[in-house]
């Protein structure tokens, strides 16, 4: 399934977001580890990482029904909304759990940041659909 994008004007890319890909190849098809873009209050950061070729998995397309888009939010979680129960149990069923897992499609970016965030190597989503 693939993101429907918001096309809501969230304003000026105000906040940094500093992404750390352990599988950057798979992710971006580039070797750089480590990704540095703007982001928009507003914008949630699943939305920031495929606006900047970071192909994240989310395999609900982002509306919260799976864990495929599981992260590490390693700085900032005060810059990002809290998690909702929805949200929590979720990241319940992904492997790898820790203190600091989110859902990237649920973190809206609501501080100035900086946020810094993991992307682990193994969230990975074997069966992939074919867009139309």
């Amino acid at each position: 399934m693939h993101m429907r994008h918001d096309h809501t004007d969230h304003g000026p890319a105000t906040v940094p977001v500093e992404f750390h890909l352990e599988d950057p190849e798979a992710l971006t098809g580039k070797s750089d580890k480590v990704v540095r873009v703007m982001a928009a209050k507003g914008e949630h950061l699943l939305e920031v990482a495929l606006d900047h070729g970071i192909n994240i998995e989310h395999a609900c397309g982002g509306v919260c029904a799976c864990s495929t888009c599981h992260v590490y939010i390693e700085k900032g979680m005060d810059a990002v909304t809290d998690s909702t129960e929805a949200e929590d149990d979720r990241v319940e069923e992904a492997p790898g759990i820790q203190r600091n897992s989110r859902l990237a499609c649920q973190c809206e970016v609501k501080g100035d940041g900086p946020i810094q965030l993991r992307v682990p190597a193994w969230n990975r989503n074997a069966v992939k659909e074919v867009p139309h």
